[in-house]
């Protein structure tokens, strides 16, 4: 059901993008996120620092929901990087994953990880 406003309807769009931001920003706790991908792979504070925050930034943006169809949570992303080769960092993880996010999708470029920041 679309938005009202005062003037009218939202158009469905305008809502869809509206909804998905508020249900996705309430899913990843930057700290929780920290403490979770600490535990499972490791990484100094300055790389969980940049990878967690790059993580709330995607799920800000919306852009998991608006392309899967799912909000973006803390286990899901824990579950993406493990996926990634085992040999990789945990910077080498977040941007593989993401790296594949655009290759598939497009317009995740953006939320890759600097090596020479965290390297």
């Amino acid at each position: 059901m679309p938005g009202r406003t005062e003037g009218g309807l939202l158009p469905s769009a305008a809502f869809r993008t509206f909804k998905s931001v508020w249900a996705v920003t309430t899913a990843v706790d930057r700290e929780r996120l920290k403490r979770e991908l600490a535990d499972k792979f490791g990484g100094d504070e300055e790389t969980l620092r940049a990878v967690s925050r790059q993580g709330r930034d995607l799920a800000d943006a919306g852009r998991i929901d608006e392309d899967f169809g799912h909000e973006l949570t803390v286990a899901y992303v824990v579950d993406e990087l493990a996926d990634a080769p085992e040999d990789h960092s945990l910077a080498e993880r977040w941007n593989w994953w993401v790296g594949s996010l655009d290759l598939s999708q497009g317009g995740y470029r953006r939320f890759h990880v600097r090596p020479d920041v965290v390297e």
